[in-house]
């Protein structure tokens, strides 16, 4: 049973989504930080005790846990409003134990409120892959009314591709499963192709989602001039060398995305809440979490999966 320390919360979890974060810390693209790290990093659960120094959530309150679990608050990333960037950053699920289990703890100041519209389960995709989609969708700088071009489907982007959608942006996805891309016409994709296809037309900007370094020069290649391409994932597989002329020439930039901030949060969820956004989610037994993993590396799973804990 953990222990909330001060300004720390007990959380009882009910569900936690499985992110491609996770497969890559059981997989080993990610060493772990300790010995026998709990994975688990998008958990929905209710407050059942708290540390002293709290204040802000009572026992009964329902909050959500996400990736982000800690920043030093003193550095000067810190000090300038970018503490995704934070030299001393602890991540849930990564350094301090996730929501993979019954209980966890979570720094009060570090949890979010659940806005009531969801259900457990509906929210906890939202806490990691709506919010790196969200800062993603920023770090792309797509223009209003533009052209945003998606690589990989799963839990990340459709959430994301709703947002694009809602803003009015037109959305053209490419991905290898056949599953995700039936997923992304139901949701009002523009163009749906295969991972390596060119798009009918140039894009203004493009978010790279699979973990796959080749897809990088293919991205490039479908931006216009002037477009940003944002690469999303925590692991990428080795980038190849590009042309300078046909991928990177015109002022195309391409950026990548490192956490959120807890700003990202609290504005994503606010923005999904008046959509709605509507998750699409697999759910698995929390004694089935080998198998949520296993189906996630090979692409079975249809938008997000959440392990229903209790």
């Amino acid at each position: 049973m953990p222990i909330p320390d001060e300004g720390e919360l007990l959380v009882k979890v009910n569900v936690c989504g499985v992110c491609r974060t996770d497969l890559h810390l059981a997989e080993g693209d990610l060493p772990p930080r300790h010995s026998r790290i709990v994975p688990g990093h998008e958990a929905v659960g209710i407050v059942v005790g708290s540390g002293p120094g709290t204040g802000r959530f009572k026992e009964g309150d329902r909050v959500g846990v996400a990736w982000l679990g800690g920043t030093c608050g003193v550095c000067r990333y810190c000090r300038r409003d970018a503490e995704n960037l934070c030299s001393k950053p602890v991540f849930t699920g990564w350094d301090r134990d996730g929501g993979f289990a019954e209980m966890m703890t979570v720094r009060e100041d570090f949890a979010y409120a659940i806005p009531p519209q969801f259900s457990d389960e509906n929210a906890a995709p939202l806490l990691c892959s709506g919010i790196i989609g969200y800062r993603a969708l920023k770090r792309a700088s797509l223009p209003p009314g533009g052209r945003l071009g998606i690589y990989g489907f799963g839990g990340s982007a459709h959430l994301t591709a709703q947002i694009a959608i809602h803003s009015g942006a037109s959305v053209f996805v490419m991905t290898r499963s056949e599953e995700a891309q039936v997923l992304a016409r139901s949701l009002g994709a523009e163009y749906v192709g295969g991972a390596f296809d060119a798009p009918p037309v140039k894009l203004d900007s493009a978010i790279l989602f699979a973990p796959v370094g080749d897809l990088v020069p293919v991205a490039m290649r479908a931006l216009d001039r002037g477009g940003t391409l944002a690469v999303a994932g925590i692991h990428l597989s080795d980038i190849p060398s590009m042309s300078y002329a046909d991928e990177l020439f015109y002022e195309k930039q391409v950026r990548s995305v490192t956490a959120n901030t807890r700003a990202d949060g609290t504005e994503l969820l606010a923005l999904a809440a008046a959509m709605p956004l509507i998750p699409t989610t697999t759910a698995y037994a929390f004694a089935a979490a080998d198998q949520a993993l296993d189906d996630l590396a090979n692409d079975r799973i249809t938008g997000a999966a959440v392990l229903r804990i209790s």
